[in-house]
């Protein structure tokens, strides 16, 4: 019992340790006055997005960045996603939609998607994103300029989450709880070694010599997670790569339910732990059962601290996420037990190899 309570106190002080330098550290990208003007390709791949599309788009053509081509492929959907995209690429010349492929045996869609965009940029850089994103003015020259600053090949962003129904709010925080307790964000582009390393698919902005050279979407044609493993890939290469938060630069309402946010965190939640359903467990165990064991000591000194840590954490994660922190405190045990159901389905479509995404079999 000691012993239990003793490593659960450890895992949450390292959590709230780890918390607090990316909180400290701020590692977000920042907005720079200073302009560009390199050729930058928006590369966007669409499939049955025809609620989403064209509010990216707009919020494109709203950007102060001019030196820019936009290419959208259209993933064979079974909606109007081809046409909304048509007629709007018709009336700005700088926006242009094309067709993708069958998808080949030996790829997921995503990925396959990705790569014929890239064969078709013209740009010094790649920026991809997702259909259902909105992107605010500074975003791209303030990419650029990171670029530029570092030097990296890779720089990825996690996105500002919209969130509208109670279900999206229950779940979709869980992002940014996992990253921000688990991973100090700035030793992804301090720390040399692959293994450390973070990525979202939802903007990853690439140096286009390295991208062409390295054919990084055909490194990853059969992987879920195909943006942790680029990241991977980049750095064992030994190039740089670089992983920040967005500061309200861009973002993305992911999903639009409870039950849809669920099934969408639940194909990509083992990832983060290397596909280790053991180390997966372990995890779970200590972050639901472990605060759960230290309260029935009804030790009050010692629930007290392992809650004041809890709050903390949620807020100092909150503030870096954009989120609001009353709320995410507030829905804490809700969010937890959400993560439970995540897990749950998450072993089983991993046991079963049964994980099926728009329409596809992932």
């Amino acid at each position: 019992m000691i012993i239990a309570i003793s490593v659960t106190l450890f895992f949450i002080v390292l959590r709230f340790v780890v918390t607090l330098f990316n909180f400290m550290s701020n590692p977000k990208l920042q907005r720079v006055g200073k302009s560009y003007n390199d050729m930058v390709s928006i590369l966007i791949p669409a499939r049955n997005e025809e609620q989403n599309i064209e509010n990216l788009l707009r919020s494109i053509s709203r950007q102060d960045y001019q030196h820019y081509e936009v290419i959208i492929l259209d993933d064979n959907s079974t909606d109007n996603t081809y046409a909304i995209c048509r007629q709007y690429a018709a009336a700005h010349a700088n926006f242009r939609v094309i067709q993708g492929d069958n998808l080949p045996s030996d790829w997921l869609g995503k990925n396959y998607a990705c790569h014929q965009l890239a064969k078709q940029a013209k740009g010094r850089y790649l920026m991809f994103v997702d259909a259902d994103e909105e992107i605010e003015r500074g975003l791209i020259n303030s990419a650029v300029h990171r670029m530029h600053l570092r030097q990296v090949a890779l720089l990825s962003l996690f996105t500002n989450q919209r969130m509208v129904t109670l279900g999206e709010k229950v779940v979709v925080p869980l992002m940014h709880f996992l990253l921000l307790n688990l991973l100090p964000i700035r030793l992804i582009y301090l720390t040399r070694h692959y293994a450390v390393a973070a990525a979202s698919g939802q903007f990853m902005f690439f140096d286009a010599e390295t991208y062409h050279a390295n054919q990084w979407h055909k490194q990853v044609r059969d992987k879920v997670v195909e943006d942790v493993e680029i990241m991977k890939l980049v750095k064992a290469a030994r190039y740089r790569g670089e992983g920040l938060l967005a500061n309200d630069l861009i973002y993305c309402r992911m999903y639009t339910g409870y039950n849809e946010a669920i099934q969408g965190f639940s194909k990509n939640f083992l990832a983060i732990f290397n596909y280790s359903v053991p180390g997966f467990l372990v995890y779970i165990t200590l972050l639901i059962g472990g605060p759960m064991l230290v309260i029935t000591t009804l030790n009050l000194p010692l629930i007290a601290l392992m809650v004041g840590l809890i709050i903390l954490t949620r807020i100092m994660i909150s503030f870096s996420a954009g989120q609001n922190p009353l709320l995410n405190v507030i829905l804490h045990p809700l969010q937890m037990a959400s993560m439970v159901l995540i897990a749950f389905f998450a072993v089983q479509q991993h046991l079963t190899k049964n994980t099926v995404w728009k329409g596809r079999q992932v």
